[in-house]
């Protein structure tokens, strides 16, 4: 009977292995965002669109509201100015029977003061007027902005459902190999490498050593440390940008030789003409 081969737990992996698996991860990882990039931002423009539509929503909703209430108005002081009217009406048929002149003093000021509400109320509809047509403006314009901004969303979305639908089988394969690979890696290093992660700008948690330099922010790296990184002793990261580094040949890069610059010729000078 075959014997089974026992599998290493992510706590008893070597420096070198937790490392192999770290960079592994790190390139399925990348994978996922390069698909990413390629939707670029039309996931923020279709967001944007819907955040626009939903405000102009609101707008149309509350100018609605605000053209229902100056309705109320304007008919509540149509109403009063019909019942003014009424009551001056009543008075002018009292002035033919008065009895003595403080009753006449009386009606006339009622008369005058029903004709002063009429006026007040008259200038009170021309502003809800005015107001209402700028209501009833501010919905037609918003009705008509929210349609065109519709279209747009419509389009963005037909665009993004068909970048994502060329890149959804690829995108899902990607993240089933991720989640395989960060059962293989100690979770206290894996902890570490996403914060780092999500700090970086380019979402690089762990990079090579190339040319002297740490792969992330290309500052020098003291020969010494290079040393420890070659070892595999233990995980080291970079002194100015905290991210953990790889020998390249553990990583499985290969780094070319710059090519030696070619000697430069001495051209002789070109004789002087004769006289």
């Amino acid at each position: 009977m075959a014997r089974e081969t026992k599998k290493t737990s992510p706590m008893e992996m070597t420096v070198e292995q937790k490392l192999k698996s770290l960079y592994k991860y790190q390139t399925v990882l990348s994978k996922i965002d390069e698909i990413r990039t390629i939707r670029g931002e039309l996931p923020l423009e279709v967001q944007d669109l819907e955040d626009e539509i939903e405000g102009l929503g609101a707008r149309i909703a509350r100018l609605q509201e605000d053209l229902r209430a100056v309705n109320a108005d304007i008919n509540r002081w149509n109403e009063d100015k019909v019942q003014a009217q009424a009551a001056i009406e009543r008075c002018n048929s009292h002035l033919d029977n008065v009895r003595n002149n403080r009753e006449y003093d009386a009606f006339t000021k009622e008369i005058e003061f029903q004709n002063l509400e009429i006026q007040l109320r008259d200038k009170k509809i021309r502003e809800a007027a005015e107001f209402k047509k700028n209501c009833e403006a501010g919905i037609q314009e918003s009705l008509e902005m929210r349609e065109e901004r519709q279209g747009d969303l419509e389009a963005k979305r037909s665009e993004l459902e068909e970048i994502v639908a060329e890149t959804r089988v690829e995108e899902d394969n990607l993240r089933d190999e991720a989640k395989i690979l960060e059962s293989t890696i100690d979770y206290r290093l894996l902890s570490s490498f996403k914060r780092i992660r999500k700090n970086s700008h380019n979402g690089l948690g762990i990079v090579y050593v190339q040319r002297d330099a740490c792969g992330g922010c290309f500052n020098k790296i003291p020969p010494q440390r290079q040393l420890d990184v070659r070892m595999h002793k233990k995980i080291i990261v970079c002194e100015y940008c905290g991210r953990i580094l790889i020998d390249p040949e553990l990583a499985g890069v290969q780094i070319g030789q710059p090519a030696e610059p070619e000697k430069k010729t001495r051209r002789r000078r070109a004789t002087k003409k004769a006289e």
